[in-house]
């Protein structure tokens, strides 16, 4: 294959269809036949992001980067939605937050966004032999401005790979009714459609195969699996492990906050204890270690967390020396306050009062900290659930506006508490070692390999060649 390629875009029939995963596939695959792949998607909604050279961009387009084996860039997320409430996200431009757009209506955005994805895809375009495009979504919501598919889709003149979640059910209507809802700017340019998810006896498909591509022109471009895969989740927490250890797995409670943040960090510990998602005061009962994790709407989880009698749990499970690890906005909740002035989170002013399990008060500033940084556990100081941790050296990176006075280190310890401003600290096997005594497998890069082997062995690969040389089969 020679360069220029035909960009490749993943499109879904719903959210959660699969295009993430099909993208890091293809990522992987295309990278695997020497193809220099850049992945892209032009908005993601998501609360779990990573720092790259910029800012920050959305879990699965680093995780994309890291399966095409290039350096991850804010050009790959230009825009990044992060929710704080039911009807308001955080908008994250080129890595950074503009409060400016945040404040400003959805559908008065787009005059803003575009030029700024348009630029990023277009600058990839010219540095990498093929851009794998994910899709935002579905491109057939007809009653909003679709900038992230159909514009992006013409704008790019990319293929069109169309995915149906087919465990879901319905999954021909589901592709049909897409292709007949799509501007025709972007259903001549549905090169191919990929049933995902499947379960059962492959047979028994035809011959609604053949008579999509009959009704839509639409290519059978194959049908997964459902794959058991490693992949961390792009939104929320999915632990797709199993404990190594068996009914002997210490017990791992996460409070699941409604804004939790950056959740993919925990996607090891399920390979070493039986984790379980906390949202009310029994289930951290008897629990080897709590975790607090981050918040992208400190205040009102906590605020969650109190009308749930959490906050009662937690303080009592430190009098009694069980162990808490708090990352970021848990740690902010175990201080004194947390005041955010310019309503940067929620877009209202607030001061917040904290737990007081740690002598911190926080401020919330309109910039935001994004950082990787190198971390060492203090060689002295650490009390005995943590002592484990002394002189440990690691990495993680830091994504937050709060501040929380002059601690001297990311690292607060405070009898049974651990409390840090990093988060992936437990993506180190050696540090989940420390602290639950068991060590996980890193299993991101053989994850992307089991992808790309997916593609050969349920992918039309000789379709997916003739998409990216020359449009449509």
């Amino acid at each position: 294959m020679t360069a220029p390629l035909r960009p490749m875009m993943v499109l879904g029939c719903t959210s959660d269809a699969g295009k993430s995963l099909i993208a890091t596939a293809l990522c992987r695959w295309f990278t695997r036949r020497g193809v220099r792949v850049a992945p892209f998607k032009a908005q993601n909604m998501s609360n779990n992001a990573r720092v790259v050279e910029g800012g920050e961009i959305g879990v699965a387009q680093w995780l994309q980067a890291l399966a095409a084996g290039v350096e991850p860039t804010v050009l790959m997320n230009p825009v990044l939605l992060k929710p704080e409430a039911d009807t308001r996200s955080q908008v994250v431009v080129n890595g950074r937050p503009d409060l400016g757009l945040t404040n400003t209506p959805w559908r008065e955005r787009g005059g803003a966004l575009w030029p700024v994805m348009a630029e990023a895809f277009d600058e990839l375009r010219q540095a990498y032999d093929l851009v794998v495009v994910e899709g935002a979504g579905s491109p057939a919501e007809i009653n909003l401005e679709d900038l992230p598919n159909n514009r992006m889709i013409d704008h790019a003149d990319a293929a069109g790979l169309l995915v149906a979640d087919i465990d879901r059910g319905g999954a021909f209507a589901h592709l049909f009714g897409t292709w007949a809802l799509v501007p025709p700017s972007t259903k001549r340019r549905l090169a191919a459609f990929v049933l995902n998810r499947f379960r059962g006896d492959a047979t028994l498909l035809a011959p609604g195969p053949a008579l999509l591509t009959e009704r839509t022109g639409m290519a059978y471009g194959g049908t997964l699996p459902i794959v058991d895969h490693q992949l961390p989740a792009e939104e929320g927490a999915i632990l797709r492990s199993v404990p190594s250890g068996g009914t002997g797995a210490p017990r791992v409670a996460i409070v699941r906050f409604p804004f939790g943040s950056n959740l993919d960090e925990f996607h090891l510990l399920g390979q070493v204890a039986a984790v379980t998602f906390a949202d009310r005061p029994a289930d951290i009962d008897g629990a080897e270690l709590v975790i607090l994790s981050g918040s992208k709407h400190v205040a009102a989880d906590l605020a969650w967390m109190r009308a749930r009698g959490l906050d009662a749990a937690i303080i009592r499970r430190v009098a009694e020396l069980g162990r808490v690890l708090a990352i970021c906005g848990g740690a902010q909740m175990l201080g004194v306050s947390i005041d955010d002035p310019d309503g940067v989170e929620g877009g209202t002013p607030v001061s917040t009062p904290g737990l007081g399990l740690l002598p911190v008060h926080t401020v919330l500033h309109r910039d935001k900290v994004t950082a990787c940084i190198a971390v060492t556990f203090p060689a002295d100081g650490l009390d005995h659930p943590w002592r484990a941790l002394a002189g440990v050296e690691t990495s993680g990176y830091e994504i937050r506006h709060g501040r929380s006075g002059d601690c001297g280190s990311p690292i607060l310890a405070s009898g049974p508490i651990l409390a840090s401003s990093v988060h992936g600290l437990l993506e180190d096997p050696a540090v989940v070692e420390r602290i639950l005594g068991r060590r996980p497998k890193q299993v991101l890069e053989a994850t992307f390999e089991l992808l790309a082997d997916a593609v050969d062995e349920h992918l039309d690969t000789d379709l997916l060649v003739r998409l990216i040389g020359s449009g449509r089969p």
